[in-house]
């Protein structure tokens, strides 16, 4: 195929696109649209002709992955795709070998005892009050490989949620104790949700402000949220995690990085409105606000009306791109290969995005593609005028020491989470004669089946975020 003109294709464009490329309409998201044409033209010269699949064979295929994920429940979801995360990201080498050789997607060979001194150095209790003894302290990734790999393997390894790289901002942080330099979890704040219904209500965000003012790009979200274990179990540990995501070292790298003041963080439970950030100091969950007949107050909890959305396996996801592009070649190229003019992808969510519309276009019911999974949603102003701000009533300048809610450092957090929340969980936890020592860490999942893999950790799903 050797295209010079988008003309040359406007037959086979006009057949399987809605509308003709309105290259305009991208001025608003910052593509030039001269640019963004030209680019369109090049990349269908790059990919040549894509494979062929009838709409009847791909709604099979789709079907056939689709019925079997959609029996799971939520947790049940999660853990079997950490499963499938982690066996493809690290295919045993030897079968019967269980020393961590492993290799990564691009075939270069990890160390290998790489992924055994990461879980090595967690940290772990010789007694129940060595919680006492902590002194967490932050340490940012960027241009430390070591310790970039170290949150890697902590995030996969840890985390049942699966390891998927933000389109966007994105900070990283390992968290280690001072005195033992033994790993007590890791953290990323992210470019923020765009929409949030409890939160923007709260904060009082209109679509203009938010967006086209770009005042979204003053919050951030803790998109990883980890404590290792058994600091998780045995002391909430993940309590502090949320805690100490609130602390200088974040708020002041956001804005190093970015030029960007950070007034507020926000954060999302993974299962249900109730999780480790309910009740948690300084995290808002909820206001009082009026009834209909303004006779009294309510109580309003922010929380999303989402649901998960079931991925198909990785052989069907390849069928549907190239379904995709041979039928919808732009609309491809808009969601997996178009950049703004910065260089930034031009569209967020790209894999729902084409998910969803491949859907609506083969028939598939929404009943095999998700369910409706309520999440809670938390926010907290790190100023006490950070709202204000956030409204644009007051510029950056106002946000000063004078105006901040709570004394962010790491020493003040972690003697918050320490006298309000580990030292109870500990007594709790002795009374039952249920202290563990021993580490949550998902480094067997590639010599086991999946079975095998319910069993043994289905249980343990929901301590890490």
């Amino acid at each position: 195929m050797n295209i010079t003109t988008i003309d040359q294709r406007d037959v086979n464009i006009n057949q399987v696109e809605p509308k003709k490329a309105n290259w305009d309409r991208y001025i608003p998201a910052g593509a030039d649209p001269a640019r963004l044409q030209k680019d369109f033209v090049k990349w269908l010269n790059k990919i040549g002709m894509p494979k062929y699949y009838t709409n009847d064979e791909m709604k099979a295929a789709l079907l056939k992955d689709l019925i079997y994920l959609s029996k799971m429940d939520s947790k049940e979801y999660t853990l079997y795709k950490k499963y499938k995360e982690i066996q493809k990201k690290y295919p045993v080498k030897k079968q019967n070998d269980i020393s961590f050789l492993f290799k990564t997607a691009n075939t270069k060979q990890l160390e290998d005892t790489a992924v055994a001194e990461t879980k090595g150095l967690i940290w772990r209790p010789e007694s129940p009050e060595d919680y006492l003894k902590l002194e967490p302290k932050l340490i940012y990734t960027e241009k430390k490989p070591l310790y970039s790999q170290r949150w890697t393997h902590l995030r996969e390894f840890t985390s049942t949620m699966t390891n998927n790289p933000n389109i966007g901002r994105d900070l990283r942080f390992v968290i280690v104790d001072a005195r033992t330099s033994k790993y007590l979890g890791c953290l990323c704040l992210s470019s923020d949700f765009m929409d949030l219904t409890g939160r923007d209500k709260f904060i009082g965000w209109n679509k203009e402000i938010k967006t086209t003012n770009a005042m979204i790009n003053h919050t951030a979200i803790g998109s990883s949220i980890v404590p290792t274990q058994p600091l998780g179990y045995n002391y909430l540990g993940g309590k502090l995690m949320a805690l100490l995501t609130l602390s200088k070292e974040p708020e002041q790298r956001w804005e190093e990085v970015y030029d960007c003041k950070l007034a507020g963080l926000t954060t999302t439970s993974l299962y249900g409105s109730y999780s480790q950030y309910t009740n948690l100091k300084y995290w808002i969950h909820e206001e009082k606000v009026w009834n209909e007949t303004k006779t009294k107050k309510i109580r309003n909890t922010f929380k999303t009306n989402g649901s998960i959305r079931y991925e198909p396996e990785e052989y069907t996801v390849k069928m549907t791109r190239e379904w995709l592009k041979y039928n919808y070649p732009l609309r491809y190229f808009e969601w997996f290969a178009a950049a703004k003019d910065t260089g930034l992808p031009l569209k967020r969510d790209h894999k729902q995005r084409a998910l969803t519309f491949l859907y609506n276009k083969i028939g598939i019911d929404n009943k095999y593609t998700e369910a409706k999974h309520e999440r809670g949603v938390f926010f907290c102003p790190l100023f006490d005028n950070s709202l204000e701000f956030l409204r644009m009533e007051i510029g950056a300048q106002q946000l000063t020491e004078e105006t901040r809610r709570f004394d962010n450092s790491e020493e003040a957090l972690t003697e918050i989470w320490r006298e309000k929340y580990a030292c109870k969980r500990i007594k709790n936890i002795i009374e039952k004669n249920a202290f563990m020592t021993e580490t949550l860490f998902y480094d067997d999942l590639p010599f086991m089946k999946w079975e095998e893999v319910k069993e043994k950790y289905l249980p343990e799903v929901g301590r890490g975020k």
